[in-house]
């Protein structure tokens, strides 16, 4: 099996979720799934220090570094030299959300690595699942990809048939608070497979900013709060605006987002099975403890 340094968390998942966890050399600062991944495989991506800062002091760091052409991660080109990996999975979706494989192409240059790089770019839900026959495809086990992709799938076709009759609600994804930042790329595609309509969303599209007055007359019926890249805890405490800024609304919860929305990897299926209990919560069990947390009422 060649070796492989993933430069992205959805990526280590599916290394996982594929069962060649054995041949990830490395993998980044973000890396959480399965625990304690980065005590088992070298670290070589590193980012902002961003912990304990509230939203909007996360969204002005970024925005200055971007207009003022600052890297927003640093990837170390010393190790990944002395890995010589022959795979490594990156991404050119966003240059906010991990590093750019342009950057990445360059520094295998640099270091002379003869590495294949694999570039995870979905912009819907199905575009996600396919992530699973990208990988296993450069390391030559394509079938292994398809069989990944086809559970995953039978677990979504099973969702689709308890909602059969159900009403779908109308459904706010915010994937940021402070600028309030509407869902886009496959979590429309996500409310969609868990029985609701995604209201101001672009299926397949960016996300994109917008005020709170603009969402002010909205009325949904059903607001997810989605912190990208963060978890539970503090897509609770984003919610806090969001049952002050839109007191309409019949419910609000709060997901982990970067565990299960914002990161299109093979748990973007428990996502869809943690929203449909949200939105549909007489048709389905309760997920496991830290998914989802309602707000409101």
């Amino acid at each position: 099996m060649p070796r492989i340094v993933s430069l992205l968390p959805s990526g280590t998942e599916w290394v996982y979720a594929l069962g060649f966890e054995d041949s990830l050399a490395g993998v980044t600062f973000e890396c959480d799934f399965p625990a304690g991944v980065r005590t088992r495989h070298p670290v070589v991506v590193h980012g902002l220090p961003t912990e304990g800062l509230p939203p909007g002091e996360i969204d002005a760091m970024v925005r200055a570094r971007v207009e003022a052409g600052e890297p927003l991660y640093t990837l170390d080109t010393d190790a990944l030299a002395r890995i010589a990996p022959d795979v490594v999975v990156t991404q050119d979706l966003c240059r906010v959300c991990a590093l750019p494989a342009d950057d990445v192409a360059s520094a295998i240059d640099l270091v002379g690595c003869p590495s294949q790089l694999v570039t995870l770019d979905p912009h819907r839900l199905g575009d996600v699942l396919d992530g699973a026959v990208a990988l296993a495809a450069a390391v030559g086990v394509e079938d292994s990809g398809r069989r990944l992709r086809g559970e995953l799938s039978a677990r979504l076709d099973r969702v689709a048939d308890r909602l059969r009759g159900l009403r779908s609600p109308r459904v706010l994804v915010l994937e940021w608070t402070d600028p309030p930042f509407l869902a886009g790329h496959w979590v429309p595609d996500m409310v969609a497979a868990a029985g609701g309509e995604a209201v101001l969303a672009d299926p397949g599209g960016r996300s994109v900013t917008t005020t709170w007055p603009a969402l002010g007359g909205l009325d949904p019926d059903v607001v997810v709060v989605a912190p990208c890249g963060f978890g539970l805890d503090a897509a609770m405490q984003h919610g806090r605006a969001v049952l002050d800024r839109l007191p309409d609304a019949a419910a609000v919860w709060a997901v982990d987002a970067g565990a299960l929305v914002t990161r299109p990897g093979p748990r973007t299926v428990d996502g869809v099975e943690a929203l449909a209990y949200a939105l549909h919560p007489e048709a389905f069990d309760p997920p496991p403890a830290g998914r989802v947390a309602r707000l409101r009422p």
